[in-house]
């Protein structure tokens, strides 16, 4: 089952992202077949990482929720929020 995971940075934290940003790109590499694709939300400025949207292919919510709370950005206590949610990809 697909998994969106949408996470909001904590106001005023880019170097808190930036410290943590080779560790949680490892991670997310480290899923495999499991990570359909992921990348930062940016700024009204179209520059300014401020948060993150991932998919992920789980067999339930509680293993997606895993894998978000065991992400190094999580860890690291960048994120304001973070919601998950089922998606069904339709198109393409």
């Amino acid at each position: 089952m697909l998994f969106a995971i949408f996470c909001t940075d904590k106001e005023d934290y880019l170097d808190v992202r930036m410290d943590n940003r080779p560790a949680h790109v490892d991670y997310l590499k480290a899923q495999g077949d499991k990570l359909i694709f992921a990348g930062p939300t940016l700024a009204e400025d179209g520059e300014t990482m401020n948060g993150s949207l991932i998919v992920v292919d789980f067999d339930n919510l509680e293993q997606a929720q895993e894998f978000a709370s065991n992400d190094p950005y999580a860890q690291a206590k960048l994120f304001d929020s973070v919601v998950i949610r089922a998606w069904n990809k339709v198109l393409p």
